[in-house]
């Protein structure tokens, strides 16, 4: 093949790199046109997945392209999320962020191989479902004023379940800890039923845990509930308080479910993002979806969203710090 002499080569040269950017800015005027991968990093079924997949309807209906779900469970999240930064940043790979994914699993893992707040770009923060803290029927305390009375009489005897070490669950047991001055066992199970199995018969005698799995027992009258997270008190449960209410601020916390890209996603994708998800939570078929779940509709803006991330991700360490956990 014959060479093409300098001149020539630096004229097609230059010329290639004038259309590098308006070929970007073309795709990013045409985003999306194909159909767009999400990301979830929690096996199908559970409170995420069930989030996801409403959500993807809605932003399917708005952006006019299929947004296929794509479960990568394991290894508390972190393997799923891992995928989510290695993807390539053109807006046809987004993924779903939790408390757990972006507060939790940074500020308890050793190493994770990634920085969320570096490596992922927020888009925004679709809901988030209150946190409860329940007891079994038996333990004579009818109020968390009487229940953090009755564990500093006896230290050491009363025990809390969780869905595992590093969970949202244990999390919130150790801030508890921390905020009411009081020495509760923990007890990590493999997952959230077989905890809450065992808080109702009574094995353990304190759950705390998203509200949706375990309000049925609460309103079954199997558990009491003491506090629940957020800023207003749940509508199924008006008598309960917040947690801020009875002076645990730092449990007032609820887990939230967002949307997240790849860092080096162009500015002008993330805003189309932002904006269709904001349309697909106005959608009447979204709102109630979402709002069976238990969950409190946001649908903020990308810097409100980051700053709920560090926020969290801050009220974590202190609790990981205290409770000395380490995840690898």
């Amino acid at each position: 093949m014959p060479t093409l002499p300098v001149s020539r080569r630096l004229v097609v040269s230059g010329l290639a790199a004038a259309f590098l950017p308006a070929s970007a800015l073309w795709a990013e005027d045409q985003w999306p046109s194909r159909p767009i991968t999400m990301i979830v990093p929690f096996a199908a079924g559970g409170s995420t997945d069930v989030i996801a997949r409403v959500v993807a309807e809605g932003l399917r209906q708005e952006l006019g392209q299929p947004v296929l779900v794509d479960n990568r469970g394991g290894a508390g999240g972190t393997i799923g999320t891992a995928a989510i930064v290695k993807a390539q940043p053109d807006g046809y790979t987004i993924g779903m962020g939790t408390a757990s994914t972006l507060a939790i699993n940074p500020a308890a893992y050793k190493t994770l191989g990634y920085d969320v707040l570096v490596n992922l770009i927020p888009v925004s923060n679709i809901a988030a479902v209150p946190n409860i803290m329940s007891i079994n029927a038996d333990v004579k305390a009818a109020d968390m004023k009487a229940f953090i009375a009755l564990a500093k009489a006896e230290p050491g005897r009363l025990s809390y379940a969780s869905a595992g070490i590093g969970s949202v669950s244990h999390l919130m047991g150790e801030q508890f800890k921390l905020g009411s001055g009081t020495d509760l066992v923990h007890v990590p199970y493999r997952g959230i039923g077989p905890a809450l199995n065992d808080a109702v018969a009574g094995q353990v005698q304190v759950l705390f845990d998203n509200l949706p799995s375990t309000l049925p027992m609460v309103q079954a009258g199997k558990l009491r509930a003491l506090a629940v997270s957020g800023p207003d008190r749940v509508p199924a449960l008006p008598d309960v308080p917040t947690f801020a209410e009875v002076g645990l601020d730092d449990v007032n916390w609820m887990a939230f479910f967002g949307l997240v890209v790849p860092e080096k996603t162009p500015p002008a994708i993330v805003a189309k993002l932002n904006a269709a998800t904001v349309k697909a939570l106005a959608r009447e078929e979204v709102r109630s979806r979402l709002i069976a779940q238990q969950a409190v509709l946001i649908g903020n803006a990308p810097q409100e969203f980051a700053a709920e991330i560090r926020r969290d991700l801050d009220r974590m360490k202190r609790a990981v710090t205290a409770a000395k956990i380490e995840l690898n």
